[in-house]
């Protein structure tokens, strides 16, 4: 086969345009008080910030901007001298701790003067923990190229209409046997199983030997509708030489071999010719395999298929134009075409399986659809697994499911889910096949990772070996073919997205958040004379969230006791400073209300001067 070359030489003087035009700053205000957020609260201590500026010549530098201490912010960078290429760019999805946050994503503070040294980004496949800090981080790196397969590319288009960036973005399609070459680094791929198409494992030749790096990956000998994991390839690597293998931890803290998409279709196929009504299936929007076996079954049954969610409507879309999903026209249909039809012969396929408020399923679950309700004879499926955090509200969809008569199945009960990631026995083949000299663990918790760990000593590879990185530590490679996991960090605070606000959320209004909503907040408006200090009339009492102000007279008179009383006039001759009453306040009825209740609601002080 005649290996084609895609070549990225990018210059690094800037052209008229980006010298006259300041890049847009965006997540300057980083989170300062890590102690409010549960996962940050076992932050690494502080230490002066490595500079990649002053990184050794002739060295690999390999760091990680995220993935390594959580599910999600996948990003790593490669560096050696004046060349950087970057692997994933996602997002995290926050717990329940991050009130009101949308996402997470990676701190790239680190290469602020080193863009022009970004010869391209590849992303090994289109779900959001990989792809979805794109948007948000284009131009802070300097607008790189952003490298992928086909379906990849296309789904990260697709979500960039969403957004605006300073520059036009450069998404280049490449071939799964391309070599690509950005700068020093030469980059082959390899295809693997995963629960999208064209996910891929990245081969990269360096200065210093050659590193692998998984992506998400799977072994399915039976994927049923997309190409194999190309093990050809995975096990040719095994004369190579690798130098090191960064390899996935998602599901390394579970045994055995991840199940095969085969069994999921039969399972799936069986529940769907037994069911006596009306088939309503949860799962990921990006789940294109599971997609197809919805639409496949279907037509196989002479059923019609309502696809609901915005998110699943692109990417089924973007699927179907690029020839990954492959269906008749007349197996979809509308929710009003539902009536044509008795509705042992519908199913509808929708997002929201992990609970989330605003979700199709839990809009059905409530009876908030506009289109659909819950009666008995409906079946609905969770065809995927629960992630971390989402315990509770998965637990409350099903109950409210169940109260409404409906019949509901869940991979706990059935195989309606396989995971996209490899499991032990997945892990103890890769690294045989593979043969490297390093192992590191990344994407996953810190569970994960060392169980990931764990897996690689059971088969040989030696402890010293296995570099457990954390986000932002440094890792070194030499010619000599020797690694070092170093002492030295690179800054890495989680960038918060709330809305239209890019990293003006920091972890003080998570905290102050947070108290709101397990205490509530109490107002107090007191007007003064500007000049004296002096309180002029009794001041007003607010509470949300607090108490019931009618059924609790007695402890709001005595809060506006106290507050005439830290008001007090002690100096007539001083004008007021409206700073200093502010905290008193704070403090003075902070404890007091403390002491009366042994609860800490948000004190908020309004100064008004006469």
């Amino acid at each position: 086969m005649i290996e084609k070359k895609i070549e990225n030489k990018r210059s690094s003087k800037k052209t008229d345009d980006q010298k006259n035009i300041e890049p847009k700053i965006i997540g300057k205000v980083r989170v300062e008080d890590k102690k409010t957020i549960n996962r940050l609260y076992s932050r690494r201590e502080e230490q002066k910030s490595y500079d990649l500026r002053k990184a050794p010549k002739d060295k690999l530098i390999v760091f990680a901007f995220g993935g390594t201490e959580e599910i999600g912010n996948n990003m790593m960078g490669f560096m050696y001298n004046d060349d950087i290429v970057i692997i994933d760019m996602g997002l995290e999805f926050p717990d329940e701790e991050l009130l009101g946050v949308d996402y997470i994503i990676p701190d790239v503070s680190c290469l602020a003067g080193l863009e022009k040294n970004i010869r391209g980004v590849f992303i090994t496949h289109g779900h959001y923990d990989h792809i979805g800090a794109i948007p948000h981080l284009l131009d802070k790196l300097g607008n790189p190229p952003i490298y992928g397969l086909k379906l990849t590319i296309g789904v990260i288009k697709k979500r960039q209409e969403d957004f605006e960036t300073r520059y036009k973005p450069k998404f280049i399609e490449v071939d799964i046997d391309d070599s690509l070459v950005l700068g020093c680094f030469k980059l082959k791929f390899i295809r693997v199983s995963h629960s999208i198409p064209d996910s891929v494992m990245v081969v990269m030749d360096t200065p210093v030997g050659k590193i692998v790096h998984t992506g998400d990956y799977k072994f399915d000998l039976t994927p049923v509708d997309f190409n194999p994991t190309e093990l050809h390839k995975i096990a040719a690597l095994y004369s190579e030489n690798v130098l090191a293998l960064f390899a996935d931890s998602t599901n390394a803290d579970q045994p055995g071999h991840q199940l095969s998409e085969l069994e999921i279709k039969k399972t799936l196929e069986t529940i769907f010719k037994q069911a006596p009504g009306r088939i309503i299936i949860g799962t990921f929007a990006s789940l294109i395999s599971r997609i197809q076996h919805i639409l496949s079954i279907a037509e196989e049954l002479d059923k019609k298929v309502i696809i609901d969610g915005r998110s699943m409507k692109a990417n089924v879309q973007i699927a179907h134009e690029l020839g990954y999903l492959k269906y008749k026209s007349s197996t979809l249909i509308e929710y009003p075409q539902m009536k044509d039809y008795p509705d042992n012969r519908i199913i509808v396929a929708c997002t929201g399986a992990q609970g989330e408020d605003n979700a199709v399923l839990m809009r059905i679950a409530n009876n908030e659809h506009k289109m659909i309700k819950i009666i008995p004879g409906d079946t609905v499926i969770f065809s995927s697994s629960v992630i971390p955090g989402n315990e509770r509200s998965v637990q409350k969809l099903r109950d409210n499911l169940y109260l409404h008569h409906a019949n509901v199945i869940n991979y706990h009960m059935m195989d309606v889910h396989a995971g996209g990631h490899a499991k032990q026995e997945d892990i103890k083949l890769l690294i045989k096949l593979v043969n490297p000299k390093y192992y590191i663990p990344i994407y996953g918790t810190r569970t994960h990772i060392y169980m990931n760990a764990e897996v690689a000593k059971t088969i040989g590879i030696p402890k010293e070996n296995i570099l457990i990185t954390s986000n932002g530590q440094i890792m070194e490679f030499g010619k000599d073919r020797n690694g070092i996991l170093t002492n030295n960090k690179l800054q890495m605070n989680d960038i918060l997205v709330d809305g239209l606000g890019i990293g003006d959320v920091s972890g003080i209004v998570i905290r102050d958040r947070k108290q709101m909503s397990e205490h509530g907040m109490v107002v107090v408006i007191a007007t003064v004379n500007g000049k004296t200090g002096e309180l002029i009339s009794s001041p007003d009492i607010i509470s949300r969230g607090f108490i019931y102000m009618n059924a609790n007279k007695g402890l709001v008179e005595e809060i506006r006791s106290k507050v005439k009383e830290c008001l007090k006039d002690t100096d007539p001759l001083s004008p007021a400073n409206q700073v200093y009453l502010k905290e008193k306040i704070r403090n003075d009825i902070g404890k007091f209300i403390y002491r009366k209740t042994h609860r800490t609601p948000m004190i908020l002080p309004v100064i008004l001067t006469m």
